[in-house]
């Protein structure tokens, strides 16, 4: 059985903040040079905000989809949505740590789908979540891994929960605001390339495919210019 409406696409994964090629690269002793990730996400999240999505979206039941359906040629829009509120971000919120981490070497990246209308991407009451880590090769040395280091996620389960699936499009769901996932990098290796992959796991989706091998999955690099503890 498909995990997708008809003629829904494989979806995508995009990062947050946005750095040059994929790539988040700063020094910590260098406000100037994290301060744009800063704003960046601030500016991405605005919408987000507890006060904003309890007034426009609603409180849904978690672990089931919010399905809407029309009647016949009448159109049920607008579509209700489900809030999303910035304080399930927790360390990554910008809300306790206004900086996420930049100034701690301890940076938040928040990621989210794309390419998701119509998608129904769990089964079983069991929403899609992500995992990050050095990127695969085939044989990753175990210094790749280590240089990742240990990771936080936010939500704390890291997933997409499925009460905000299916997505019926911009014009249908004026309110909607994507879920995300913000992974937080607790003691990531310094002075050093690091080559990151996450990818989106569920229990009828796969990542990747022979056409698109960055379905479900986005890679970036980090760098993080600092002095090593003694």
């Amino acid at each position: 059985m498909s995990c997708f409406l008809i003629g829904s696409p494989v979806p995508g994964m995009m990062i947050r903040p946005k750095g040059d090629q994929l790539e988040i690269r700063y020094s910590m002793s260098d406000p100037e040079s994290w301060n744009g990730f800063v704003q960046n996400l601030n500016a991405f999240l605005s919408s987000y905000n507890d006060s904003h999505q309890v007034q426009l979206n609603d409180d849904c039941p978690p672990d089931q989809y919010f399905i809407q359906e029309d009647s016949g040629e009448v159109r049920n829009n607008p579509k209700r949505s489900c809030q999303f509120n910035r304080t399930m971000l927790g360390d990554c919120s910008g809300l306790e740590d206004r900086f996420y981490g930049y100034s701690k070497a301890q940076p938040c990246i928040l990621i989210k789908l794309n390419r998701v209308i119509g998608m129904l991407p769990g089964k079983d009451g069991q929403s899609p979540y992500v995992t990050c880590g050095a990127k695969v090769r085939l044989h990753p040395p175990k210094e790749d891994r280590e240089k990742t280091g240990p990771l936080a996620y936010f939500p704390v389960n890291a997933t997409f929960n499925l009460m905000y699936y299916p997505y019926y499009g911009k014009k249908a769901q004026v309110n909607y605001t994507q879920p995300l996932v913000a992974v937080k990098f607790l003691n990531a290796s310094l002075n050093t390339d690091i080559n990151v992959e996450c990818k989106v796991t569920s229990n009828t989706l796969l990542a990747g495919s022979e056409r698109d091998k960055f379905a479900g999955r986005v890679s970036f690099k980090l760098r993080i210019d600092g002095q090593e503890d003694q």
